[in-house]
């Protein structure tokens, strides 16, 4: 597999993000799929995806915990471009043994119920989105934190046994936003309030002035790399 994703890597070195998805949607036709968190980095791939891959699958984790906001904009981008953003949800009972037992906020009491509730609420559903593909494109940037620093464009992840192809891998914040608003792309309005990450309403906060990128992110845990899962078991 390592001489496989090196060949990747090499034959999509420096290649624009649409080129990077055609690639894979031709050789696994059918079989590539989106998964967005309706980011700034994802809404310049819903853009890319809906223009050029039409018929391509796109979901969204839904974990009963999300911003307004977010809802807001799956309305709006569903509506600007003409597509489904299929909505994948958490098993229900599951979430309602967790809670019971753990109460509802259980995330501010250890890193340990943290890491449960992301793994019912966002591991568990995507795993069963990404049954039967064989890429799984995401927005992953290398600039986003130290954790992702050393991701390729393509890599294998280990926990759901897929492609993971990370088209904008190599693009700044600036690119980003300057994608954004060339092509008038509809974002989270809270980016506008000093959040650059966005995931859950209780576990997201805005940063302050010379903070890191996902400093609102889990916050009140310490060290550099807060994950909830989706993006840390890559080879």
């Amino acid at each position: 597999m390592k001489n496989l994703l090196d060949q990747y890597n090499k034959e999509l070195s420096g290649a624009a993000p649409v080129k990077a998805i055609g690639y894979f949607n031709a050789l696994f036709p059918g079989r590539c799929i989106f998964s967005t968190s309706l980011g700034a980095e994802d809404q310049v791939l819903t853009e890319i995806i809906a223009s050029s891959f039409p018929d391509m699958r796109i979901v969204t984790l839904d974990t009963g915990r999300l911003f307004q906001e977010t809802y807001d904009l799956i309305h709006i981008t569903e509506q600007k471009y003409k597509i489904k953003i299929e909505v994948i949800f958490p098993d229900h009972a599951s979430v309602e043994k967790m809670v019971n037992s753990k109460g509802i906020n259980l995330f501010y009491e250890s890193v340990e119920n943290r890491r449960e509730c992301c793994r019912i609420r966002k591991i568990g559903p995507l795993g069963r989105v990404l049954k039967g593909k064989r890429v799984w494109i995401t927005g992953l940037r290398k600039e986003q934190s130290p954790a992702r620093a050393g991701v390729e464009m393509v890599n294998r992840d280990e926990t759901f046994g897929i492609i993971k192809l990370n088209p904008l891998i190599n693009w700044t914040e600036k690119d980003i936003w300057s994608a954004i608003r060339s092509k008038k792309i509809p974002y989270n309005s809270l980016h506008d309030k000093g959040f650059p990450s966005i995931g859950c309403l209780p576990c997201t906060r805005a940063v302050m002035p010379g903070e890191d990128f996902r400093a609102g992110r889990w916050w009140w845990e310490s060290g550099s790399k807060k994950e909830c899962g989706l993006h840390t078991n890559e080879k």
